[in-house]
């Protein structure tokens, strides 16, 4: 586990993600032109859970899993 802090909502928090989820986090600030806290904020703001630990997952999850596929071998069969 990684802890971050950060200014959320006028008040600091700490954040422990595991490694992975940190890297997709930042992947997802890069495409979206945002600071990672530009990116915390925005998912604090519009999460649908208690936690913004289990939030931030599911944000890292939810956009892995909807992103386009360009790569054709990426992509495997349909079926």
């Amino acid at each position: 586990m990684e802890k971050r802090s950060f200014s959320i909502a006028g008040h600091r928090t700490s954040i422990a993600l595991e490694p992975e989820f940190w890297r997709g986090l930042e992947d997802m600030a890069s495409a979206r032109q945002l600071s990672l806290t530009g990116l915390v904020r925005d998912i604090d703001e519009n999460r649908h859970t208690t936690n913004l630990s289990s939030a931030m997952r599911l944000a890292v999850l939810a956009w892995y899993r909807d992103r386009p596929v360009t790569d054709p071998e990426k992509a495997g069969s349909a079926g």
